[in-house]
C-alpha cells in the first residue's frame, strides 16, 4: 500500500531534480509532487510524496525531517487524509457544532480538466449558475 508523506518548509524556488535525488538517497520508489499556485504557477512552499514501501516512507522521515535543503529545514510526516479530517462545526473552542448542510451550493465551483462539447466552462460554473438566478429573479418580477 502507497503512503503519502507531506513535504513542508520548501523553499520557493528550488530544483525539483535536487529534491529527487535526496528521496532517491533515502530507497526507490518515492514520486513527489510540489503543490503550485493556481493563478501564478509558483511554488506554494510544500507538497506531497507518495511512497511505495512503509518501510522506505519510515526512512525518508526519519532521515530527512528536519534536514537542510535550499537553506531551509525540511518538514516531512505522514500525511492526514482528507476525509480523516473533522468537518463541519465551529472549531473555536466552545464552538457549537453548525450543519454542513446549511452551506450554499451555489457558490461552489467544480473543477474539471476536461471541457466537454457544448458545455460551459466549468471554472465558471458557479458565476454562470448566479447568473442564471439573477435572470429567472428578473422574469418572474415581469
Amino acid at each position: 500500500m502507497s503512503v503519502r508523506l507531506y513535504v513542508g518548509n520548501l523553499p520557493q524556488s528550488f530544483e525539483a531534480t535536487e529534491l529527487e535525488a535526496l528521496f532517491s538517497s533515502v530507497g526507490e520508489g518515492i514520486r513527489f509532487k510540489a503543490v503550485q499556485d493556481r493563478e501564478t504557477g509558483a511554488g506554494r512552499g510544500f507538497g506531497f510524496a507518495n511512497v511505495d514501501d512503509e518501510k522506505v516512507a519510515d526512512a525518508v522521515i526519519e532521515q530527512l525531517n528536519g534536514r537542510e535543503f535550499g537553506g531551509n529545514s525540511l518538514r516531512i510526516e505522514r500525511s492526514e487524509r482528507r476525509d480523516a479530517r473533522p468537518t463541519g462545526g465551529d472549531r473555536r473552542p466552545g464552538g457549537a457544532p453548525t450543519s454542513q448542510v446549511a452551506r450554499k451550493a451555489v457558490n461552489k465551483v467544480v473543477h474539471s480538466d476536461t471541457v466537454q462539447e457544448d458545455a460551459p466552462d466549468p471554472r465558471w460554473a458557479g458565476e454562470l449558475a448566479k447568473l442564471k438566478a439573477l435572470l429567472a429573479d428578473q422574469k418572474a418580477a415581469v
